[in-house]
């Protein structure tokens, strides 16, 4: 990695581990230390907040160059060795627990949930980058499930193979799907390769196959892949998910030098956007969170909690 790079994200409070795996606290995880305020994702599928563990095996592999990408692109660089999976984890935990040190003497901070906190119980492999690229993925999984941890995955869908080749897989995999045809898919991800339309086609067919929970997710940035209801309703009859989380562009990161705050839809119009959709899909808007412009849609009445 290069040295001006691992600087710029460290001074973003990424830290980082063997160059390639990294954890960052998320804006949630502190509101829910110091202010009791959670993530969506604990309003909707019962993980708590402060003992997420928000982190990237891959922070730097990616086939895509997304337009509302948070992270810094254009830094593209060799995997030199990849870390081990429980080697891995054991790090970012220790990462996480100094990254939190200053919540122990803060007065708004309980002191059980700080403990809690040093303890994660969830694992969000996202982040940053394209988490399947990691060659010890299903391992890892494994790793985190013989703790007792739950994981979610978020992949691009365009490595279907490494998906199919799984053989553990996460309590919750998504897939985002931002765009309803392929000329808005090269405009709204930017590829680097020729064929990430087709690959994407082939995991939303494996989709419904995989013994898990699935979510296909549709970031919408305004002006760009929002709207076009029909063209995603039959993307997601093809996947066939357990449910579908619409979530509004947010302007952050990187993506604030090619993206303007504009861009961001209201989370009325998300909201409009995922009745619509529920409608197509013959399922229902379950949850709504409008601070975070995101809704659910799923079966009515469907438990959505994990176990």
């Amino acid at each position: 990695m290069d040295e001006s790079y691992r600087e710029l994200l460290t001074k973003q409070q990424y830290r980082l581990h063997n160059d390639h795996a990294a954890v960052k606290l998320c804006h949630w995880m502190k509101e829910s230390m110091i202010r009791g305020r959670h993530c969506y994702k604990q309003e909707f599928y019962g993980i708590k907040s402060h003992r997420c563990l928000q982190m990237t095996p891959a922070i730097n592999e990616c086939d895509h160059l997304c337009q509302f990408c948070w992270r810094v692109q254009g830094r593209d660089f060799e995997v030199a060795e990849w870390a081990e999976p429980k080697e891995m984890l054991d790090a970012l935990i220790e990462h996480q627990r100094q990254l939190i040190t200053g919540f122990k003497g803060d007065p708004r901070c309980p002191r059980e949930k700080y403990e809690e906190a040093r303890n994660p119980d969830q694992v969000a492999i996202s982040l940053a980058g394209e988490p399947i690229v990691y060659p010890y993925l299903s391992d890892f999984i494994g790793e985190c499930h013989s703790r007792g941890m739950t994981t979610f995955l978020v992949t691009n869908g365009t490595y279907p193979e490494r998906l199919e080749a799984l053989d553990n897989l996460p309590r919750q995999i998504y897939v985002t799907v931002a765009a309803p045809d392929e000329a808005t898919y090269i405009r709204t991800c930017r590829p680097k390769i020729t064929d990430g339309w087709q690959r994407l086609m082939r995991t939303l067919e494996m989709f419904p196959s995989l013994d898990t929970r699935t979510v296909v997710r549709h970031t919408l940035v305004k002006g760009l892949n929002f709207g076009h209801v029909d063209g995603y309703a039959a993307l997601d009859r093809i996947a066939d998910p357990d449910m579908i989380e619409p979530k509004g562009y947010v302007f952050v990161g990187d993506s604030r030098t090619r993206l303007t705050i504009d861009s961001m839809p209201s989370f009325d119009e998300i909201l409009g956007f995922s009745e619509d959709l529920a409608e197509r899909t013959g399922m229902a808007v379950i949850r709504q969170r409008p601070d975070s412009r995101v809704t659910l849609i799923g079966a009515p009445g469907m438990r959505t909690e994990l176990d």
